[in-house]
């Protein structure tokens, strides 16, 4: 089953709620940057647990103490309530 992609109005909640994110190309991205690469690592780490356990997962990229977050549901072509649901539990990390 393909998910439904969101509409205007839930798109423009979702970046009124997380406004760190930026809404580019369909997706959600954001740059988050760390003490230094254990720090980095580790929340890779904790954002791995996420994707996994909604089976739901990013295009990212690490450089030292930054990493790179993009997410939206490829198969559907932009974004759904499942990034939604991703961007969510990532805001709930601590130390962002």
């Amino acid at each position: 089953m393909q998910e439904r992609l969101l509409d205007t109005a839930e798109l423009e909640a979702l970046i009124k709620k997380f406004p760190k994110w930026e809404y580019r190309e369909d997706s959600l991205k954001q740059e988050f940057t760390f003490g230094d690469f254990r720090e980095a690592f580790e929340f890779m780490v904790q954002v791995a647990e996420i994707a996994e356990s909604i089976d739901h997962h990013p295009d990212w990229s690490n450089s030292w103490n930054k990493v790179s977050i993009s997410i939206s549901t490829h198969s559907a072509g932009g974004l759904t309530a499942l990034d939604l649901k991703f961007v969510e539990k990532v805001e709930t990390l601590s130390d962002l």
